[in-house]
């Protein structure tokens, strides 16, 4: 889960996604749009029985939130919550597991903030079943040509690995980046990225206003995308100024054209 504001419960009983499932918590930031849902969260967790570790990454700032929550409104909880401080000044591999790396943005914001950058573990070829029949391969050696061995037969033939496998699929990514200004620097961190979710509060016309609150126009997050040769763009995080959110996608669209606006309970197959 990403950042975690008001209403995050009521979205997810409508979208039908267990709270149970959630091992990870990654929060960008200290402020209240993205942690506020935090509490009721873990409290119902611990209503539902919840006995698995939860662990939680952010900015140093968070503990003492987390500290709070947990002292005013979920003493005694059934489980153990974990805590990760991100140092959100650099570029560093903040998870990993066998199947996703994450990685921390260092975005720049009124107050320490980081974006996240998913990668997944890059999967193995396919093994081509027709092979495995005429080859007489046996099933304790389908992993080692997976990684890259060729198979020898009896009569000392060798048959390479490229004719035994068929390539792998591409390895998905998805970044996310809100809140922040502009930050051309993010483009050699984002390369070839499957997805970037990047923050558009502002149109082209309110560009001083953007600098002055450490925010980004609808232009800028489609300039990061183009530069970085993202395949999607998804632009959030509007301004309660902006009444007509198409006019935000007509900016990004014109640098981008592989945009789209993010709405409640969007569904981005990757």
């Amino acid at each position: 889960m990403i950042d975690c504001g008001e209403g995050a419960q009521i979205q997810m009983q409508k979208m039908r996604l267990p709270m149970a499932r959630i091992g990870h918590i990654f929060i960008s930031h200290n402020h209240g749009d993205h942690v506020f849902g935090l509490p009721g969260l873990i409290s119902t967790m611990a209503l539902l029985g919840r006995t698995a570790e939860l662990h939680i990454h952010g900015p140093q700032q968070l503990q003492e939130f987390l500290d709070e929550t947990m002292r005013v409104y979920c003493e005694g909880i059934t489980f153990k919550i974990i805590f990760h401080a991100i140092d959100t000044r650099v570029h560093n591999i903040i998870y990993e597991d066998r199947s996703v790396t994450v990685w921390s943005l260092p975005l720049q914001h009124r107050i320490p903030c980081s974006g996240f950058l998913f990668r997944e573990t890059s999967p193995l070829p396919h093994i081509r079943r027709e092979m495995i029949d005429a080859f007489n391969i046996p099933f304790s050696q389908i992993n080692n040509i997976k990684a890259g061995a060729s198979w020898t037969t009896e009569d000392g033939t060798v048959i390479p690995n490229e004719r035994l496998v068929t390539p792998a699929e591409k390895a998905r990514s998805y970044a996310y980046c809100s809140d922040t200004a502009y930050q051309p620097c993010l483009i050699e961190m984002l390369q070839d990225v499957t997805l970037l979710y990047h923050e558009a509060t502002y149109p082209e016309e309110f560009i001083k206003r953007a600098q002055e609150t450490l925010h980004s126009t609808a232009s800028q997050a489609a300039t990061i995308a183009k530069e970085s040769h993202a395949e999607k763009l998804c632009i959030g995080h509007f301004s309660a100024r902006v009444k007509d959110e198409k006019g935000l996608l007509a900016e990004a669209t014109a640098i981008f054209p592989q945009t789209r606006l993010a709405f409640e309970g969007l569904n981005i197959k990757l």
